[in-house]
């Protein structure tokens, strides 16, 4: 990020009043100013068909036609809103939307799910490791596919990532098994060593359970197989940001 001011425009969409009032106060505290309006289906849809909105949270009790009206204008909105579901704990997902929201019970709860929605709304900071080139930009490609925003940067081999995240602040690190020089169980180590909160994920063309068992135990976030896709993308997004799987 370049440090300009960043402000986030939320839709709140048919919530009850305590409800309102919770997301309102947690709204202020946000670590970056957050315009939040509370809106009806029909005016919330006009709102992200204008693409105003940069966050929608959905109350559970909508119908599912009414959710379909407002994922489908999301759908249609360039750029396109993250989309949640504020809902019981335990409720059922819903197919389209970036992740659920347990229903907060107080301030400091939805206070904390602010703060949730703002991380998935601004960009993570990407490094990719990889030798190979077209392998760089094949995952570049599919990142950028994502739902979530990302700011991308690569490098192509061990010890040049390791210089990277020395250098610079990175949310998630998407690592090569097999590479020459560090191969990725080394480069994953390191990492953990001088950045463990990053989140690693692992990718290899190989098949093999025992390898992504030694990844998981080494510290890695998450095990992908080549090729993967922007589905397989928001899934372990939404895990690294802590919302609850939406897609069936």
């Amino acid at each position: 990020m370049s440090g300009e001011l960043i402000s986030l425009h939320m839709l709140l969409i048919a919530a009850g009043p305590p409800d309102q009032s919770l997301w309102r106060e947690a709204a202020a505290m946000a670590s970056v100013p957050i315009e939040l309006e509370v809106l009806e289906v029909a005016r919330a849809a006009a709102a992200i068909a204008r693409c105003t909105a940069d966050i929608c949270v959905l109350d559970a009790g909508l119908s599912g036609a009414q959710k379909a009206i407002l994922i489908k204008a999301a759908s249609a909105a360039q750029p396109r809103p993250l989309m949640f579901v504020s809902a019981p704990a335990g409720d059922a997902r819903v197919e389209g939307i970036d992740g659920t929201l347990t229903k907060p019970n107080n301030v400091d709860e939805a206070r904390k799910l602010v703060q949730l929605c703002i991380r998935a709304r601004l960009p993570t900071r990407v490094l990719i490791v990889d030798d190979s080139g077209t392998m760089r930009s094949i995952v570049r490609k599919t990142l950028l596919a994502s739902h979530f925003a990302f700011d991308i940067h690569e490098a192509a081999e061990g010890n040049a990532a390791l210089e990277r995240l020395r250098s610079g602040k990175f949310g998630m690190v998407f690592l090569d098994y097999n590479m020459p020089g560090l191969n990725g169980f080394e480069t994953l180590a390191e990492i953990k060593r001088l950045c463990p909160n990053v989140a690693v994920v692992m990718m290899t063309s190989t098949i093999d359970n025992a390898v992504a068992d030694r990844a998981h135990a080494a510290g890695a976030h998450a095990f992908l197989k080549k090729p993967f896709y922007p589905a397989d993308i928001d899934a372990l997004v939404e895990r690294h940001y802590g919302l609850n799987a939406s897609r069936g």
